[in-house]
Parts: C-alpha cells; structure tokens; sequence
C-alpha cells in the first residue's frame, strides 16, 4: 500500500496536468463568440482589450479567493505567473488609472451567474461546472 500512494506522488508531481483542474473560460451565449483564442484571453484578463470582437464592452470575472486552486491554476497556464505577479501587475494599472482588474466573484456559481447577466461577461470555471447558462469559448491545450 505504501508503494501505491509513492506511485501516485510520483505521477503527480511528473504529470502535473493530470491532478490540474479541467478550467474552461465561459461567455455569455447572446455574445457573438464561437471561439476565443488564449491571447485574446490574456488581452482580456490583463485589462489590454476591453471589447470583445463584435464591440460589446467585455467584462472579466475572476474568482477571489487567492488560495483557490482554480485561480492560481488559471493564472499559471495562461500567464505562466503565480498569483503575486499578478496582484503586482493589477496594483501598477490600478495605480497609474491605466486599467481596472476584473470583476471579483466568491464562488463559481457567481462566475456563472455574473457571465450570464452581462452579456459581455467572460468568466472561467471547472468543466463540470458549465451549464446551460453560459457557453465554452476557450479549452487549454486545444
């Protein structure tokens, strides 16, 4: 038994991916989005664009609990940047009045139901979590 539990710490800690969650970014279904691509994802988060292709001002929900997994998770394969870079990053823009950080939801039920009262709302959740609120526009790794 105790063999087993050092394989699983092994296979973890060589196939993080596989212990990842399943994050998925979601938009509102009346937005005119079939697809987005990761750098208009990062344009979004990083405050860089503020309207999605069609015009409609876009608004980013971000989860706010720094120690969720999800967001530090969501930040790390988009960016490649953990959560203090990021907090660094929102507190120069915010600072200098260039940008304003993403709208804060305590939970991914709030995501989706912020996402699908704003039509331009862009949010990201776990995979399981998506419903028929909201619609998929960007899988990592596709």
């Amino acid at each position: 038994m105790k063999a087993f539990w050092l394989l699983i710490a092994v296979l973890a800690a060589v196939f993080p991916s596989l212990a990842a969650a399943d994050l998925v970014v979601v938009a509102n279904p009346v937005a005119k989005l079939e697809r987005l691509s990761k750098d208009q994802v990062v344009n979004f988060y990083m405050g860089r664009v503020r309207r999605l292709p069609d015009g409609t001002p876009v608004y980013p929900v971000d989860l706010a609990r720094d120690g969720g997994n999800e967001k530090a998770e969501f930040y790390q394969r988009l960016l490649g940047r953990d959560l203090a870079e990021v907090k660094a990053y929102w507190v120069r823009l915010t600072f200098t009045g260039q940008a304003s950080p993403p709208v804060q939801a305590g939970s991914a039920e709030q995501v989706l139901d912020f996402v699908r009262r704003n039509p331009g709302g862009v949010g990201y959740v776990e995979r399981s979590k998506v419903d028929s609120r909201v619609r998929i526009v960007f899988e990592f790794g596709l």
